[in-house]
Formats: C-alpha cells, sequence, structure tokens
C-alpha cells in the first residue's frame, strides 16, 4: 500500500479512520506462543490470542462471552433475579388455575349441570 509520508494530515487520518473501519468489520487475529525451556524440558508456554473487531462481527462469528461475564454487563444479575421471581409468580398462577379448574369440575358434577360462575 503506498503511502505518502509528506501529504496533508487530512489525508492521514482519513486512511488511519480507513484501517479502523477495515479492522473493526473484517477482524483481525493476532496470535502466538511463547515457550521458555531449559535443557529441552519446557518450563512455561505462553499462548497469546487476540482479536480485535466491532461488536456486531463478534456477534455474527458467535463470540458473545461479555453478555454473560458480571463484570461486563452488572445488570444481568439483577434480571436473573428478577426471571427467577417471575417464573415463582407464573407457576403459583398455574397451580391457583388448576385448582380453580379442579373445584369448578367437582361443582359441575354435583349440580349435574355446566360450570356455575362465579
Amino acid at each position: 500500500m503506498p503511502t505518502d509520508l509528506t501529504g496533508s494530515p487530512n489525508r492521514g487520518s482519513a486512511g488511519l479512520v480507513d484501517i479502523l473501519d477495515r479492522v473493526l468489520d473484517k477482524g483481525l487475529v493476532v496470535a502466538g506462543d511463547i515457550k521458555v525451556s531449559l535443557a529441552e524440558v519446557e518450563l512455561l508456554t505462553i499462548r497469546i490470542r487476540l482479536m480485535i473487531c466491532s461488536i456486531d462481527k463478534a456477534e455474527e462469528i458467535g463470540l458473545d462471552w461479555w453478555k454473560y461475564d458480571r463484570h461486563l454487563s452488572p445488570g444481568r444479575e439483577q434480571l436473573l433475579q428478577e426471571n427467577l421471581e417471575l417464573r415463582e409468580q407464573l407457576q403459583l398462577l398455574e397451580r391457583r388455575v388448576a385448582s380453580l379448574t379442579r373445584a369448578s369440575g367437582r361443582r359441575a358434577r354435583v349440580t349435574g349441570k355446566g360450570l356455575i360462575p362465579d
């Protein structure tokens, strides 16, 4: 890619914006391993994996770990608790409806008629 080192600052910043846009749109992966050995005995291995991309691109390729990290999504715990409470309320309401349905069925059999309106 040819560069113009004596060009105007606006052209340089536009180039940087274009590069950032391309990196965030397409993604950039840097991978490497560092191994420390002594007398052919591996003492330490460090694996480095760096991925730079936009959130949209990350979700497109199936990365969404930040949604479940409690440090990065502080409201998630509250949502989980609220969800649990709503499920408990739903179960309670379903039990009440079932017991009312059974009670109405018993009254209908006793009177010999259909359901009795309350």
